[in-house]
């Protein structure tokens, strides 16, 4: 898609919007907000067609266009001030990114690092980078173009990246993902330059990060896909990736997207952690939802459904 042709992002009033969860600060910085050019049917193509009409006055507008029926999805950070140190969630697109099976995310040119500054964060201030997973809207922004070289956008980070995932996606070892050439060029650009730096650091089966917060794998999504979980004083919150696209597969979660490696195990991890959620009273916090990008979770016979959404308000300093 020439670049004219792409979709326009959607208008937000608010680019930074923060929430504290015990001793913890969190506040989302989005880089898009809007259209990807796919149907529910495209998305999540086994979810049933009846559950998108029986929901569809609360997934509009923020998750769903009615009338285009195009789902709208948020490339977002979390930032987490934790313990003293700055830390990220995800890194989203990035700039100027050779995307050739991606136009929707082909050479962007956003103010991630201006908005990233509204929420007072600079890249030498970050301490610690965590990508859930290596796909391509999830790690963009470890790197920016220095003349024609890819370099660590986070200068003084350490980037945590499961073993699994780095072993997978790293071109050399020729694995064939599901997903095909949709990842192409985000190793070489995105992954291996940090990791030549010597700023990453590759993790198995969990990490704790200090004492809010830890890392444990979630795969079914990719095979090395992770979740972070938060707890600090009587709060929980669950950071789960791609495991969730839409709100809806939270009503529905044997409903995956088309992205998922291995479904079976993706809507078993899928349950599992709802599950936990529910049994911690945590909230669930997935990586792309506009709008209310936080919900709490109850059980609804052998599925879940939406309690309430979390109370994100403006970025303040007070924050």
């Amino acid at each position: 898609m020439p670049a004219a042709e792409r979709a326009e992002p959607i208008e937000l009033e608010t680019i930074v919007d923060a929430i504290t969860l015990g001793d913890v600060t969190l506040t989302r910085v989005r880089e898009y907000f809007g259209p990807v050019d796919m149907t529910p049917e495209a998305f999540f193509p086994k979810s049933p067609a009846q559950a998108w009409e029986a929901h569809r006055s609360w997934l509009a507008p923020h998750f769903l266009n009615a009338e285009t029926r195009i789902v709208n999805s948020a490339i977002q950070t979390w930032v987490l001030r934790s313990e003293g140190r700055t830390i990220l969630v995800d890194t989203g697109v990035g700039n100027h990114k050779d995307r050739p099976y991606a136009p929707v995310w082909n050479r962007l040119d956003t103010a991630f690092l201006d908005n990233l500054a509204r929420a007072g964060v600079r890249p030498e201030d970050v301490d610690i980078v965590i990508n859930t997973h290596l796909h391509i809207d999830h790690v963009g922004w470890n790197t920016y173009l220095d003349g024609r070289t890819w370099v660590p956008t986070f200068p003084n980070a350490t980037y945590l990246m499961s073993r699994t995932d780095f072993d997978f996606w790293n071109p050399a070892n020729e694995h064939k993902p599901m997903l095909g050439r949709g990842n192409q060029n985000v190793f070489e650009d995105s992954v291996a330059p940090v990791h030549e730096a010597g700023q990453t650091q590759l993790w198995e089966g969990d990490h704790r990060i200090d004492g809010n917060l830890r890392l444990d794998l979630a795969p079914g999504h990719t095979p090395g896909s992770s979740v972070l979980s938060l707890e600090s004083g009587p709060d929980r919150a669950l950071f789960v990736g791609d495991l969730l696209h839409s709100p809806l597969q939270i009503h529905e979660p044997d409903s995956n997207s088309c992205f998922c490696e291995d479904p079976a195990e993706a809507r078993a991890t899928r349950h599992k952690l709802l599950g936990w959620a529910v049994d911690n009273n945590a909230l669930v916090i997935p990586a792309h939802l506009g709008g209310h990008g936080a919900a709490e979770v109850i059980r609804e016979g052998g599925k879940f459904a939406i309690k309430g959404w979390a109370p994100f308000a403006p970025y303040t300093e007070q924050f």
